[in-house]
């Protein structure tokens, strides 16, 4: 099909490539070619028709339509009559022709709206810039892309874009209980009373007058840990007091029961009446814990970005004094979705067809995200069809905070994921390649949804290794960001360890799985796992680390292979053990 143009040129159009056409209910569905360029051609073309197709498709009479009726139609269904170049489709011409290539995901104008009345386009809720590098699904297979349109990163770069993406974290209030470890405080929490609130013993002894020197004292009085009324203590006098029991009113000092000796009991033997007190020189407030020593009506217990720690020491300071609730940032809920026609339920009680594979992916990836104390959603399995995968995504966006997919990242004809993201959701992807091994289709996108909230997805490859690698580098650090840590500690700790065998380098930098274990030096030593095939799941048990391994390219080609006995920096993700004699 041929167009002229304003200045006479005939331009060749690609509307074939494209030719489909029809009428759902009543509004007109067309069907654009996947590039700019012919998607604008075609527009052209069709565009001083489609005011005539959407009346007729709302219900106009053609008779009245082709007898000279259709300003009057125009008017009734809204739309500017023919031949206006400045009315309802304005937005789509610059200078008498469309918008330039940079304008993505154009629509026709002619969707119907009911209820609002008139005809008018869907307002994407993210803005692409430039071109949509996704495959086309609507297109033939033999029109994908035969190469990534996505560049190559660094894993640097590729850090840097996600902390760059993550929405901020959400503030919360927290019970405080066990539940609240792992937590970060998004408020500095300030002591609501003293500890301790009177003064205490800090010793099993007597309680006296510290002026009375050594003697013999009766016993008038017992003091226990236990709260109780307690009489007041007068010069000459002692009282026999617990560790943490306060002191009775008067008493000045605690004297060990090491430095005193009975000089009188009941005489059943059971009760003491006098003791002697051999200590001399006692100060005052000596074995006694005064009114506020550890902390201050007022004093700061813990500052905002305080993590709630596993050891148990913060949730402790806060009951100490009274405190029962505190802001801190909210906890992502991440869903996990593996995606794949040949993917099936790990605990499927049945042998696999050919072809078929155990989903191992999502319940690693499950366990790991438990293991860091964040929910986790099973999102389940979705088949490789656009519209399977798109009603899964859009379920998953309404109720969990981050996705994870693994699978359909890379360049096959059954990989929707980004085009799914790209063009069904109007995400952005941020990064679609990164130069590492293994994991290098990792894609990372962002999705707003209708509240205006974004969702990180992270697309990670299928195969195992590489899955459960890429989480740890890009996943976690997202989450731990989205969480509340800052700064470093949103990172993987690193370490230097020394490597127990020869390790061959890859031309891109490699995170090689391996277990590191401290030896009765106290140093750090790697053992690798194993065989690094990315489909290998089976280099990820026992690894406790990733080796960071230099590309050919970063050392030269004179250098193949980490020797026997060098350092490499390790990043952890498990625990550390000691190395068995």
């Amino acid at each position: 099909m041929k167009r002229t143009t304003n200045a006479g040129i005939t331009a060749l159009v690609a509307i074939m490539s494209r030719p489909v056409a029809g009428v759902r209910g009543d509004t007109v569905v067309i069907t654009l070619p996947g590039s700019p360029k012919g998607a604008r051609e075609n527009l052209e073309s069709v565009i001083k028709l489609l005011p005539h197709a959407c009346i007729q498709a709302a219900g106009g009479d053609s008779r009245v339509l082709h007898s000279g009726g259709i300003k009057k139609l125009e008017k009734e269904a809204g739309v500017a009559p023919s031949g206006e170049t400045h009315g309802h489709h304005s937005h789509l011409y610059e200078s008498g022709g469309l918008a330039s290539d940079d304008a993505v995901g154009m629509t026709s104008g002619c969707g119907h709206h009911h209820g609002g009345g008139g005809h008018h386009a869907p307002t994407p809720r993210t803005q692409q810039v430039g071109e949509l590098r996704s495959n086309d699904l609507s297109g033939d297979v033999a029109r994908r892309h035969r190469s990534s349109p996505y560049p190559m990163i660094s894993v640097k770069e590729a850090h840097k874009l996600v902390l760059e993406n993550i929405p901020a974290p959400e503030i919360v209030k927290r019970k405080v209980d066990a539940t609240l470890v792992g937590y970060i405080l998004a408020e500095e929490v300030r002591a609501k009373e003293s500890v301790p609130a009177f003064r205490a013993s800090i010793v099993d002894g007597y309680a006296v007058v510290h002026t009375d020197g050594v003697g013999i004292y009766p016993v008038v009085g017992v003091s226990h840990a236990a709260p109780g009324e307690l009489k007041p203590l007068e010069a000459g006098q002692i009282a026999r007091i617990t560790t943490g029991a306060p002191l009775p009113p008067g008493a000045t000092a605690v004297v060990m029961v090491e430095d005193t000796r009975i000089a009188k009991t009941t005489d059943d033997g059971t009760e003491e009446l006098e003791i002697e007190i051999l200590a001399s020189g006692l100060a005052e407030l000596e074995n006694v814990r005064e009114v506020g020593s550890d902390m201050k009506t007022g004093d700061l217990l813990l500052s905002k970005g305080a993590e709630i720690t596993a050891v148990g020491g913060e949730i402790g300071l806060l009951a100490s004094v009274g405190i029962v609730e505190v802001e801190v940032y909210k906890k992502p809920v991440v869903g996990v979705l593996s995606t794949g026609d040949e993917i099936v339920q790990h605990d499927r009680d049945k042998d696999l067809s050919i072809g078929e594979v155990r989903d191992s992916n999502r319940p690693t990836l499950l366990a790991a995200i438990t293991a860091r104390r964040f929910e986790a959603v099973d999102l389940g399995i979705a088949k490789d069809q656009p519209g399977t995968l798109e009603d899964v995504l859009r379920d998953a966006l309404s109720k969990v905070d981050v996705i994870i997919t693994t699978g359909g990242v890379s360049m096959g004809e059954k990989d929707l994921l980004k085009p799914t993201i790209e063009r069904t959701f109007n995400g952005t992807i941020h990064f679609g390649r990164v130069a590492m091994k293994p994991g290098k289709p990792t894609t990372f996108a962002t999705i707003s949804t209708k509240d205006n909230v974004s969702r990180p997805i992270f697309s990670l490859p299928g195969n195992p290794a590489s899955a459960t690698v890429t989480f740890h580098l890009f996943v976690l650090p997202a989450l731990r960001q989205l969480s509340g840590f800052i700064g470093e500690d949103i990172h993987l700790a690193k370490a230097l360890v020394t490597v127990e065998e020869d390790l061959v380098l890859d031309p891109r930098p490699e995170y090689h799985r391996a277990a590191v274990r401290v030896d009765r030096s106290g140093g750090l030593v790697a053992r690798s796992t194993g065989g690094q095939r990315s489909s290998r799941i089976g280099s990820m048990e026992a690894a406790n680390a990733l080796l960071c391994l230099p590309g050919l390219s970063e050392v030269g080609d004179k250098r193949t292979r980490i020797p026997r006995g060098d350092k490499v920096e390790a990043l952890i993700i498990g625990e550390l053990k000691v190395l068995d004699a």
